[in-house]
């Protein structure tokens, strides 16, 4: 098959490559920065140089290819000047409109946990946006919407906090569950995933662990030399505060505030609850901790 895959080398996207070759595929790998062009063939993929913001790039890339991997590029929550919701829904726009001139008939986008949610999960509603954008395409395009949980590598975050504080804090915390999950594992569903034959629209939830918030900091307390590290519930104000006065935008910084503070009710899982996958990736709390203690040592 030859398939396209978005999103550079990053944390998904790499290993999806990689993966994808392995198996004997062809891969083009999309990415806006020419300097990743040596590393891209270096994996053996042809590099794909252009920006997600050019319909007509991404429409000639896509052409003649049997499936497509579509994601949206994180952004810059401290650019004050960004619409973070804007932006999904243009290049949702920008992915639909590709797809349907270049004739792909089979797409895979990542979505996110909360991507059922109209309102209620803060910046997660630009992705609920991008999933119906791509299911207004004709039917005989085949989508797979994936749905991964909270992403282990978000940890990194609290870092600072750690060293500063001695803590973690959000406005979710203590007992509140949380499905985590590694990109490795992502990667392995979405390659699963492009190279099924598979007809309709459908929705894959990806996760490797569920664990409280006080497990979690257990656990990588554990791993840093401190056993005692405790995560502890804020308010959505004070979280509010934390971040605006990091300098975070002020509209993002709202959007993060309600997606927590969804995750602490409960209404962000929701879904994922009632279609939990029936088999949890392999990467698990215990061997992320072991990365998240190298970075910790190196700060």
């Amino acid at each position: 098959m030859k398939i396209i895959v978005t999103g550079s080398l990053g944390h998904i996207s790499k290993p999806l490559t990689i993966t994808l070759i392995k198996e004997g595929h062809t891969v083009v790998v999309i990415s806006s920065d020419g300097a990743k062009q040596k590393s891209i063939e270096a994996l053996g993929a042809v590099a794909a140089i252009g920006s997600l913001e050019d319909v007509e790039f991404l429409a000639a890339t896509f052409m003649g290819a049997d499936a497509v991997y579509c994601m949206v590029p994180p952004n810059n929550y401290f650019d004050h000047s960004l619409n973070l919701l804007e932006y999904y829904r243009r290049l949702g726009r920008h992915y639909a409109t590709a797809i349907q001139r270049s004739g792909v008939k089979k797409v895979v986008n990542l979505s996110t946990i909360g991507a059922h949610l109209e309102k209620g999960s803060g910046i997660l509603s630009g992705a609920h946006d991008v999933q119906n954008i791509l299911n207004e395409l004709p039917g005989e395009i085949s989508i797979v919407h994936m749905r991964p949980t909270a992403f282990y590598y978000n940890l990194f975050a609290y870092i600072e906090m750690i060293k500063a504080a001695g803590f973690i804090a959000a406005n979710y915390g203590g007992d509140d569950m949380v499905p985590w999950v590694s990109p490795i594992d992502i990667a392995a569903a979405v390659a699963e995933e492009l190279t099924l034959n598979f007809t309709g629209r459908k929705i894959r939830y990806v996760a490797s662990q569920e664990a409280s918030c006080s497990h979690t900091a257990k656990v990588l307390g554990a791993a840093i030399g401190k056993p005692d590290l405790q995560w502890k519930l804020i308010s959505n104000e004070e979280m509010l505060n934390s971040l605006t006065g990091a300098g975070m935008n002020q509209e993002i910084a709202q959007g993060l505030v309600e997606m927590y503070g969804s995750l602490h009710t409960g209404l962000l899982a929701e879904d994922y609850y009632r279609n939990r996958p029936a088999i949890m990736g392999n990467i698990k709390l215990e061997d992320f901790a072991v990365d998240f203690a190298t970075v910790f040592n190196q700060k």
